[in-house]
């Protein structure tokens, strides 16, 4: 049978939809049909019993079976959009429609250090380097740790790495924790800054990104970070971790089906505990691993879009990756998969994308490559622009005046609009002399020297003294709790 013709969605610039509604409407049955069927681990007894008592089957003390009812009004509660905001209270990102925003990920094991080209272990200056690297790059919309430092506690790294993204930038902050104390201890330095947990709720600038261990088995710290964020009424991504060919059917469409069944279950008990729980769910899904490596491909064209067409069917908003790549180092392999991910999302109507500037498949991270990732989306942002269509924009008049033999360079008209023109930052445009006479730099040289200018001269905005003071403390107080663990 012919596969069916996909729909192009155009909404103001050319977008596309990897699947049609009726496949979208398929792979959802076919999620519903897990649910009630096969079901779900859980981990947590409280989660459990929550979903019992909504009228859920429990067998085995937690394998729970969820009919379409329950998911279904989950679906109706969940919020459509949100919108993040800055450290200062300002709306800085509306997740809905196809508006996209980016930033790095976090934890990286690996760091390529940019002075060096070596690559090692990430120490907490190195956290600190690239958030202020973040909070100073234009395209670059919210934080992540980026890199996971060896040189402090690692069983409260998460707490110094969320002082330092909360005292190095104003962007709206995507956080991980180790466990759930993490995530408690994460949420009260937010609510020290924004004054008070009912201001943290009514204007969030931090989400959490929870990983769950596979889309039918919920470990418990993950179920128990979603219910305390569900009874704050903080937003957060649920995201199951699922490899085709490991733990879930290689076709991509398996794959999927088998993530979703957790995303779904964890829609359906965040809406169990407060109606209206803000919950982001993944704009990837559907991977495997690679047969010939056994590596995880982050960049493989197999999945991409997939998932947004998903999210678009259900409209919630997505937390989705782009801006990666499997090189080891940034090169031209890293270049090229960081652009075709980031366009490919794009179009998509990928949300929030995450792992700008990652290597290796998601074990190392690169400064370098993630301030040319800021280019690559600058690039991509203009290009999906609307275009402006006007009387002015025509110019009929300006080209009758002007006629067949004259030229526009002195026009006032140009001297209005040149501006307007994409001009690079890091891209090469200048002749070859004079490339070469400026010494002939590489992308990745431009790279790094853009790298040193902002960490130069880059001056992130303080968190007010008593907030640092506050947030200083629930570190030293993890610190002191773990001291001798």
């Amino acid at each position: 049978m012919a596969q069916q013709a996909n729909e192009t969605i155009v909404t103001g610039g050319f977008r596309i939809s990897r699947l049609t509604r009726a496949q979208c409407q398929k792979l959802h049955d076919a999620t519903l049909s897990v649910l009630e069927r096969t079901g779900v681990r859980l981990y947590e007894p409280a989660a459990v019993e929550i979903l019992r008592k909504a009228g859920a089957s429990v067998s085995e003390d937690n394998r729970v079976r969820i009919p379409e009812r329950l998911v279904e009004r989950a679906l109706a509660s969940a919020p459509k959009k949100l919108v993040m905001y800055d450290r200062n209270g300002q709306p800085a990102m509306h997740v809905e429609g196809y508006r996209s925003y980016f930033g790095p990920g976090s934890d990286l094991l690996n760091i390529v250090d940019h002075r060096t080209g070596q690559r090692r272990k990430p120490v907490l200056q190195d956290v600190v380097e690239a958030i202020t690297v973040v909070d100073a790059l234009e395209n670059i919309d919210f934080a992540m740790s980026f890199f996971l430092p060896r040189d402090v506690n690692q069983q409260i790294a998460d707490r110094y790495q969320m002082e330092i993204m909360l005292n190095r930038t104003t962007k709206p902050i995507v956080f991980v924790t180790y466990d759930t104390s993490g995530c408690i201890d994460a949420v009260e330095m937010a609510e020290a800054v924004a004054g008070s947990p009912d201001a943290l709720r009514e204007k969030p600038f931090v989400c959490c990104y929870i990983n769950v261990t596979t889309g039918l088995r919920h470990n418990q710290e993950a179920v128990q970070k979603l219910l305390y964020l569900s009874e704050k009424g903080l937003p957060f991504m649920y995201i199951p971790v699922v490899s085709g060919g490991l733990t879930a059917p290689m076709p991509v469409a398996g794959a999927y089906v088998h993530t979703n069944a957790g995303v779904l279950a964890g829609i359906v008990l965040s809406q169990l505990v407060r109606p209206g729980t803000p919950i982001i769910v993944p704009g990837w899904g559907g991977g495997s691993i690679d047969m010939r490596t056994l590596v995880e491909p982050y960049c493989s064209p197999d999945f991409q879009g997939v998932a947004q067409s998903m999210a678009r069917f259900y409209d919630l908003p997505t937390f989705t990756m782009g801006g990666c790549s499997e090189a080891k180092l940034p090169d031209q392999q890293a270049a090229s998969e960081a652009a075709l991910t980031l366009l490919t999302l794009v179009l998509a109507g990928g949300h929030i994308c995450h792992d700008l500037g990652y290597l290796e498949s998601g074990l190392s991270g690169s400064l370098a490559q993630f301030v040319i990732c800021d280019e690559l989306v600058h690039w991509i942002r203009r290009a999906v622009a609307d275009v402006e269509v006007s009387d002015e924009t025509l110019a009929v008049d300006l080209i009758d005046e002007v006629g067949p033999d004259g030229q526009y360079l002195e026009c006032e008209h140009t001297q209005r609009h040149y501006r307007e023109r994409w001009y690079p930052r890091l891209f090469e445009r200048e002749t070859y002399d004079r490339w070469a006479a400026k010494g002939g730099t590489t992308l990745l040289e431009r790279a790094v020297e853009r790298v040193n200018h902002i960490l130069a001269t880059h001056q992130p905005q303080p968190l007010p003294e008593a907030a640092a003071r506050a947030v200083h403390a629930i570190v030293e107080r993890a610190e002191a709790k773990y001291a001798h663990q």
